[in-house]
């Protein structure tokens, strides 16, 4: 493969996109890797297209060796399986929707378990037929509310989809575990340091998951690992050990006390130190109960009040809310609710008002830390009240418990009690474990060898082909631009000739020739016009692993190769240069 730069369809770019937010974005746009359509939208111009499909050929290897087997399904699909499993109206405003000419409806595929759980009960009858896997690299589409960092979260985006089929959750084990080790060889290959973490199953359902997440600052995700044992999570999967109940014999009953200017959680606790100290240590932040209300909409229309019940020293965490809370929506309380319900005192509010939902109409769910006999600060429902002393289990119950507060460093591990880190990661890929959900509302059933039917169980795993790109260029980047793996990137060699000399676009060209021959892939700057320092720098953005300069040494019988990477430079005689090229590319 020989491009050269005086004909390839490329135009880079010296500034930055307004809209970029992270390097990924910024410098696969200035590097002419991709231009924008649309809001979440991009089309790939050839390098970037030449880089993706580098991606999607190691996953497709990778899945290949797994002895998985590939499928195609189209991106346009019926309703009528998404209404049998309810996604047409759980996926909510997330959905592209749309009707033919004939009023039909249809929806553009943002996954695709309905449509291989269909595709299976179609083709297989029995249990011999199983075990088996399939997988598709498909684009989907997903109606985001706030598409951005580029690539990384699109409206439109590719992904390998694949599916496991088993008799039984022994099989689906199996299953699982050849995808987790498929996963960790793919992400290896296409050199992307990954961890792997526990995951919410959210919207996919099912009893177990993990996600691959690539570590990186710029990453949405925020995961925690022990500084001891070997356990890590996704914030939203993150449990919090819950505390033994505590004595309160001796804790005093509640009393409603007068709290002026205490709009704060710290000013409250000052208040509280200053005018109603506790005999035996000072009151903190953890000690007050904050109360925070929501309005929970489910996709059928309807919606309920939801207060959830917090230490003060952290804030709810929205999205390991709604990940909990799932098909439901939650958002702030707005006036005309708070209105409805005359209990709820803004800025007061108190779980004495609360209780069972039955009772006071409004669910009330607490933090897993909040156990019986804990002694609260909380709001009176009074406004410029609080209560002083109120006991979990004494003086008030609730609901049940959420995992909502926000996870801070130095947090307790839920395996081994050691202190817990924070990191933040992209997720590149997540398998899950489904079980039997897609297979019963699709009566995906074979027969056993009793010669009874049964519903088959299912995993599902999913790897972002086009958000790898992204990834591996957030990994890899450095001050200059781009800088990719040899297998995924572009092409192998950048050659350069600088100057105007004849003599070494002449050199430059045979040398280009004969590394294709070769086998070596090679992007050829013959510009004429531009300056050795434009060819220079559009030789750092690109981030071809191997960039080969022919100018001025050649008089001297040299050329220089360099490592972008490291950087590392090194001139070589003419007569070695296509060996020793070749032998790097190769390395």
């Amino acid at each position: 493969m020989l491009l050269r730069m005086s004909s390839l369809f490329l135009r880079t770019l010296r500034e930055d996109p307004a809209d970029a937010e992270v390097p990924s974005h910024r410098l696969l746009v200035r590097a002419g890797y991709v231009r924008r359509v649309a809001p979440g939208i991009f089309t790939w111009l050839p390098l970037g297209y030449r880089v993706y499909r580098n991606v999607e050929r190691i996953v497709r290897e990778e899945m290949d060796a797994a002895g998985f087997q590939e499928v195609h399904f189209p991106a346009l699909l019926p309703r009528e399986a998404y209404d049998a499993t309810n996604r047409w109206s759980e996926y909510g405003p997330n959905l592209f929707r749309l009707q033919d000419r004939r009023q039909n409806d249809f929806l553009l595929g943002p996954t695709h378990e309905e449509m291989f759980t269909l595709l299976v009960k179609g083709e297989f009858s029995s249990y011999k037929d199983l075990p088996v896997s399939l997988y598709q690299i498909q684009t989907k589409y997903r109606d985001e509310a706030r598409p951005r960092a580029g690539i990384l979260r699109g409206r439109e985006f590719v992904m390998k989809d694949s599916y496991s089929f088993d008799i039984d959750d022994a099989g689906l084990q199996v299953s699982y575990d050849k995808h987790r080790v498929a996963y960790v060889s793919t992400f290896t290959r296409l050199g992307l340091d990954h961890v792997i973490v526990s995951a919410q199953s959210g919207a996919m359902g099912g009893s177990a998951s993990e996600e691959f997440l690539a570590p990186c600052e710029s990453g949405e995700d925020t995961y925690v690992r022990c500084t001891s044992c070997d356990y890590a999570a996704n914030v939203e999967a993150v449990s919090t050990p819950v505390p033994p109940a505590q004595p309160y014999s001796d804790v005093p009953a509640a009393h409603v006390e007068d709290t002026p200017d205490t709009q704060t959680i710290d000013s409250l606790v000052a208040l509280a130190n200053a005018s109603l100290p506790r005999p035996d240590r000072a009151w903190t932040a953890s000690d007050t109960l904050k109360n925070v209300v929501f309005t929970v909409s489910l996709p059928d229309g309807t919606s309920y009040p939801l207060v959830v019940g917090v230490p003060g020293d952290r804030d709810i965490d929205m999205k390991r809310l709604e990940a909990v809370l799932q098909p439901g929506e939650p958002v702030a309380m707005d006036e005309a609710t708070f209105a409805k319900h005359p209990s709820l005192v803004r800025g007061y509010i108190g779980p004495q008002a609360l209780g069972e939902t039955s009772v006071s109409g409004v669910r009330y769910l607490l933090d897993p830390r909040v156990v019986e006999g804990t002694r609260w600060i909380t709001g009176a429902n009074i406004a410029g009240k609080h209560v002083f002393d109120l006991v979990a289990g004494r003086d008030f119950t609730a609901d049940g418990t959420i995992e909502a507060a926000e996870v801070l460093p130095g947090d307790v591990c839920p395996r081994c009690s050691s202190v817990l880190e924070m990191a933040r990661g992209i997720e590149i890929g997540h398998i899950f474990q489904l079980g039997r959900k897609y297979a019963e509302a699709l009566d995906l059933k074979v027969l056993d060898e009793n010669g009874k039917q049964i519903v088959v169980t299912m995993g599902s795993y999913g790897i972002g082909v086009s958000r790898a790109v992204a990834a591996i260029a957030e990994q890899t980047f450095d001050e200059f631009g781009l800088c990719w793996p040899r297998e995924i990137a572009p092409a192998d060699v950048h050659l350069v000739a600088t100057g105007k000399d004849d003599a070494v676009y002449a050199h430059a060209e045979s040398l280009a020739q004969d590394l294709v021959a070769a086998g070596i892939r090679v992007i050829y700057d013959d510009r004429r016009s531009a300056s050795p320092g434009v060819k220079f720098k559009d030789s750092e953005l690109l981030g071809v692993p191997t960039i080969v300069v022919v100018g001025k040494g050649l008089s001297d019988g040299i050329i220089e190769i360099k490592d972008r990477a490291t950087g590392e430079r090194v001139e070589v005689a003419i007569g070695e240069a296509l060996e020793r090229i070749v032998a790097v590319c190769r390395t």
